[in-house]
């Protein structure tokens, strides 16, 4: 997650139509998937970034995402200063050698590329300094990461005034989503020789199923 205090000049993301990803349901999946991100933001005390994970909830028309972050930190202040956020959740990315295409056999008009899929989300942060609203985000937090295991941890499980102490140490955030884009760069735009050569070098000698699926997937091989 990218989060960037800028002008509206700079509102917008390199998103060929080959690589588009409209739907919100996908988009919202994939965040799910991937909650921990950079939240960066530029204001007067200069480039600032973080990797700080948050919750995604399905309110108003493209969603509601909510976090929480030290005190000590000082990007809080620049979050509530206000201005327009820019959030940027990565998922799979992959190196990708022109040596798994058909076409250079062909041609060896090829050079090398990165596949990679991500969300870019925009809104305007609004920080919660409230005992309250802090502790339903921790809780909702723990809950989703801990859900799955057999004896989940929970909030209370710690003392009472431990837990009140940890929360004097931190703030909320809360961005209502304004737009949203997903951008899948996985090799749609090639022969669909090259993308099955790329599917297959990735699973075979890198081992990575989840790249070398995505490319099959979004390819139209599988």
């Amino acid at each position: 997650m990218v989060c960037v205090s800028l002008s509206r000049a700079y509102s917008a993301m390199y998103l060929p139509s080959a690589f588009r990803e409209d739907s919100l349901e996908v988009q919202h999946d994939f965040i799910r998937a991937h909650p921990l991100g950079v939240l960066m933001t530029s204001g007067e005390g200069g480039l600032m970034a973080n990797h700080i994970p948050c919750l995604l909830y399905p309110e108003g028309p493209h969603g509601v995402l909510r976090l929480h972050m030290a005190r000590a930190n000082p990007q809080w202040k620049e979050l509530a200063a206000g201005g327009d956020c820019l959030l940027v959740f990565h998922g799979a990315q992959a190196y990708i050698t022109p040596s798994w295409y058909a076409t250079k056999a062909e041609t060896h008009k090829v050079v090398p590329t990165w596949n990679f899929v991500a969300v870019h989300v925009w809104g305007t942060p609004t920080v919660h300094d409230d005992p309250v609203w802090v502790r339903a985000q921790i809780g909702a937090l723990t809950e989703a990461q801990e859900k799955a295991r057999v004896q989940p941890w929970r909030v209370e499980d710690a003392p009472e005034d431990f837990i009140a102490a940890q929360m004097r140490a931190i703030v909320g955030v809360e961005i209502a989503i304004t737009r949203i884009e997903g951008k899948w760069k996985v090799s749609q735009n090639r022969t669909v020789a090259d993308r099955q050569g790329v599917a297959a070098g990735l699973a075979d000698e890198q081992g990575d199923a989840v790249m070398a699926g995505l490319v099959a997937r979004r390819g139209g091989l599988a």
